[in-house]
Formats: structure tokens, sequence, C-alpha cells
């Protein structure tokens, strides 16, 4: 007989949410750049790599970057390499999204 509480295996596919989305809260306010920086004109507001190159590595979008920026903004966050680390760890981060191109 044990006496110990057993938990469940990590590996489980029940235990987390299924996609990104279901952590981040409707009221969030990552969802609000979200939408405001989708609505914007970048390339109108002279963002260059707007339009990726044909060749190179590839960059990442200025929409993506922009995102984290206002989002390093709102959280007193001035460091990029704290940026970086929330980037990393941070769900909210995780979330954002370029629009969709078409």
């Amino acid at each position: 007989m044990k006496r110990f509480i057993e938990g469940e295996a990590r590996t489980q596919v029940t235990l987390l949410p299924e996609c990104l989305d279901d952590y981040v809260a409707e009221e969030n306010p990552v969802r609000v750049i979200d939408v405001f920086v989708d609505e914007l004109d970048l390339g109108a507001l002279g963002f260059e790599g707007v339009d990726p190159a044909a060749t190179g590595r590839p960059a990442y979008h200025p929409a993506i970057l922009l995102k984290i920026y206002i989002y390093g903004y709102l959280n007193r966050i001035q460091s990029s390499r704290r940026l970086e680390r929330e980037a990393e760890r941070n769900v909210e981060l995780m979330w954002p999204r370029p629009k969709p191109s078409g």
C-alpha cells in the first residue's frame, strides 16, 4: 500500500490545453496589442522588411518585433536582453503572430 498521492504522468495529452491561445485570457492586454499592430500599415509608417527579400536568411516580421517592443514598454521591460528572456518563458510573448498575408 502506497502512502503518497500519485500524480499524473507528464506525457499525458489531457494535462494541458490543446493550443497556446487557451493560455491567454480574453481580456489580456496582449490581445489588444495584437489587434492594434495588425491594423497598422507598417510599410507606410516606414518599417523596413515588410516585404521579405527573396534571398538570404529569413528575418523576423516587423509586426512581431513591434508587438514585443510594445509589450515591453507596457510592462516596463527596458532591456532587450530581458525582453529576450521573457520571450522564451512568457506565454504572453509567445502568443502574438504576424498578420496573415493575402
